[in-house]
Order: C-alpha cells, then sequence, then structure tokens
C-alpha cells in the first residue's frame, strides 16, 4: 500500500524538514510513500477527492485536533487493517496553522489527533511520519520501538 501524505504549507524549519525527510526514508522501506506540499488555501472540501486522486475508495486521514486519539500500538493495528482490506493507498492530509474547514472534515474517512496538546503544524508533520514509522516497525517485530 502506498502512503500519500498531503500537507497544506511549505515546512519552512530546515531542522523539520530533515527530520521529515529521515522518516520519510525509514517509511520507504516499508511501503512507497509520496510527501506533497500545497499551499495553505487549497484546504477547501474538494482537497479530500483530490488527495483521493482516481480511486474513490481510497481513505483519507484528516490530522485535527478533536480527531480519535491511539496509542502507537493501536494506530498500528488500525494501519495493519487498513494494508489487510487490500487498499492501494491510504492519504493523510494535515492542514496549515489554520486546519481544516468543517465541510472538508465531514468528506474524510477517519478525523485523527496525534495529541490533546496543541502544537505547531510543521512539529505535527514530524510526529506523523514517526509514528508511521513506528507503527511498521511494531508491525514487522523491528527493534526500533523497543
Amino acid at each position: 500500500m502506498k502512503l500519500r501524505l498531503v500537507f497544506l504549507g511549505k515546512t519552512r524549519n530546515p531542522h523539520l524538514r530533515a527530520l521529515i525527510e529521515d522518516y520519510r526514508q525509514r517509511i520507504a522501506h516499508f511501503s512507497p510513500i509520496e510527501i506533497i506540499e500545497r499551499k495553505s488555501a487549497d484546504g477547501g472540501p474538494r482537497t479530500v477527492e483530490e488527495a483521493r486522486g482516481k480511486q474513490a475508495s481510497t481513505p483519507v486521514v484528516l490530522l485535527d485536533a478533536a480527531g480519535k486519539s491511539h496509542t502507537s500500538e493501536e494506530f498500528a493495528r488500525w494501519l495493519a487493517r487498513q494494508i489487510n482490506r487490500g487498499h492501494n493507498q491510504l492519504v493523510f492530509l494535515l492542514g496549515g496553522a489554520e486546519g481544516f474547514a468543517e465541510e472538508t472534515k465531514k468528506k474524510a474517512t477517519l478525523l485523527l489527533s496525534l495529541s490533546q496538546m496543541t502544537m505547531p503544524h510543521e512539529l505535527a508533520r514530524v510526529v506523523l511520519l514517526e509514528q508511521l514509522y513506528r507503527a511498521f516497525a511494531l508491525l514487522r517485530d523491528h527493534p526500533y520501538p523497543k
């Protein structure tokens, strides 16, 4: 299954960009991954359909502070279920500082919260990638999460 991460707004901090690239490379050992940065103004309702591409059945996970929280282990099990369902692609949408419109949130398959604490959206990108890598490592019995 291919992962597609769509980030609204640019990652300006060079240290965070380096961490994003590091985790992207790590994840690529487990799954093809594509990271797309788009202008923040593109966060309207059509963003979900565009992120899915031609496959209307592609699950879209929108990151939102009011979304469902998971432990790392629960997230890994959720990811395994998506893989086992035979999806060709899984899309994650992470907005800028202003987040997403309510209409956009309603079109997502899942609203996911990374934490009950507030964090900068650029840091949330790193946290998402680290948790994806951790999930794959847990599923493959890799020593990383121990």
